[in-house]
């Protein structure tokens, strides 16, 4: 770093990461300030700049040597546990800058000298008087993991003990059946109990009925008309509760229904694919449940509106985790055990690969990692009613130009060999042999093809050629 970048961070002034000074004269001060981006992300404070307008004050040798000795004192004497931070010293015209660098905590939370933690709040620091904030700093330093805290009134008692034996025994092949000392340990070995309580994530998984225990950890998921939540006005709502398996089926068949469904080539007796695919929804909804901040006593929500689905999980990304972090499919497990248990309770993998999943089946999706309100947001954007007539429209687009690429004449009779449908099934788009037969018909039935038969699995046309349009007529298909 030289003088012109420290002008630079200057010039965009205060914020999370920088703070000015002109002076400083007390440690307790200081360590505060430093303690404050120890527990957050780190960063820099520069002294002899004033923090009304980032005008360069300047220091004097003197002054420079006098604040660099209070800057050791105070990371030694004033912060516990005692931090390393960096200081350098800068030459402007105005005078000398000290720059003092203090790094991202591992050993969070950190304190001054009267036992208080001090967090970064924007540009300005602040007290923490939370229990649920000071969890979660504890969080941060895998001091504290919200899917093990005990369950108040909770014990071994409250166990679905058919659901959990059923488990046990397809998962480890071990009979549980009236060996009650083997059900003891084994809750103390799985962690979902300790000390005699169930813990967060033994209640979430196999108690009967977790929503009374943790009447918050449930999911709220409300259908709106319109684009805007309405406070009395909706389509559907609905309280999701019960063990985790169950909340997360439920929440996925709350979604399908409140969304469109196309025939997409399926019989008309089918129920239809749903506008937004269904691995889409199953992997974000389970990246919440599972990856949720279970020290936030907050519900997940799931809003859906006519233009997009909000899945809002309480907490944001854990420690340095960003949105181009987990779009790689890198990831920093806040609940491990739940986790663990998850992947065989949920279709859940575990290797961080959820969101790339949902991604790649349907890139129209948003993240927010909101770390202000303390959420973390996917929105899915819905097609609009054109839009999913414009995907069929595709396919009737390209099937007839296959049709027209295999005519040299008119009324040709054309046969789609096996390699014509496997193109058709891994270039074009199309599901399967059914989905281009369903298609073929659409054609037909607007005259762009004659006298269609199906044999032996292959389809056979005569083509008629002329202009076309079917936008009018494609809300049939």
């Amino acid at each position: 770093m030289d003088a012109e970048e420290i002008r630079k961070i200057i010039a965009r002034g205060e914020d999370s990461k920088h703070q000015f000074k002109s002076d400083i004269k007390q440690a307790s001060s200081l360590a505060n300030e430093m303690a404050a981006l120890a527990n957050g992300a780190g960063g820099m404070i520069l002294v002899g700049v004033n923090d009304k307008d980032g005008s360069i004050s300047g220091l004097d040798i003197g002054n420079v040597d006098r604040i660099n000795q209070l800057v050791s004192n105070a990371a030694t004497n004033n912060i516990r546990p005692a931090i390393n931070p960096v200081s350098e010293n800068f030459e402007f015209p105005e005078g000398l800058v000290i720059a003092v660098q203090v790094a991202q905590g591992i050993n969070k939370p950190y304190m001054d000298d009267k036992g208080s933690v001090w967090v970064k709040s924007g540009a300005d620091k602040r007290k923490v008087t939370s229990r649920e904030e000071l969890q979660r700093i504890f969080q941060d330093s895998s001091l504290v993991q919200g899917d093990l805290v005990l369950v108040l009134d909770s014990s071994a008692e409250d166990i679905d003990r058919e659901y959990f034996d059923t488990f046990v025994m397809n998962e480890y092949k071990v009979p549980l059946a009236g060996n009650e000392a083997s059900f003891a340990q084994l809750l103390e070995n799985m962690k979902l109990t300790r000390k005699g309580q169930l813990t967060v994530c033994g209640t979430l998984i196999f108690a009967r009925r977790p929503e009374i225990h943790l009447p918050v950890f449930i999911v709220k998921a409300v259908a709106f008309p319109g684009e805007v939540i309405h406070e009395v006005r909706y389509s559907d709502n609905r309280d999701i509760g019960g063990k985790l398996a169950d909340v997360f089926r439920e929440t996925v068949r709350f979604v399908s229904s409140n969304i469109r469904h196309i025939q997409n080539g399926q019989s008309v007796n089918s129920l239809g694919e749903p506008e937004i695919p269904g691995i889409v929804t199953e992997e974000l909804v389970a990246n919440a449940l599972i990856h949720r901040d279970y020290l936030v006593s907050a519900p997940i929500k799931v809003l859906i509106f006519s233009d997009r689905v909000e899945i809002i999980s309480p907490g944001h990304l854990p420690n340095n985790l960003t949105i181009e972090n987990i779009k790689m499919g890198i990831s920093n497990i806040r609940n491990p055990t739940l986790a663990s248990l998850a992947s065989k309770t949920l279709p859940y993998r575990g290797i961080g690969s959820g969101i790339s999943r949902a991604l790649n089946a349907y890139p129209d999706i948003e993240l927010i990692d909101d770390r202000d309100c303390n959420t973390f947001k996917a929105i899915i954007k819905r097609k609009t009613p054109n839009q999913v007539s414009g995907s069929i429209q595709q396919k009737l687009d390209t099937l007839l130009k296959q049709f027209e690429s295999l005519t040299e004449s008119h009324g040709q009779v054309v046969n789609f060999s096996d390699q014509d449908i496997t193109r058709l099934t891994t270039q074009c788009g199309f599901k399967d042999l059914n989905e281009i037969i369903f298609y073929t018909n659409a054609l037909e039935e607007q005259g762009y093809i004659k006298q269609k038969v199906t044999l032996d699995k292959k389809i056979f046309a005569s083509i008629t050629f002329r202009g076309y349009s079917y936008l009018e007529n494609i809300r049939r298909f």
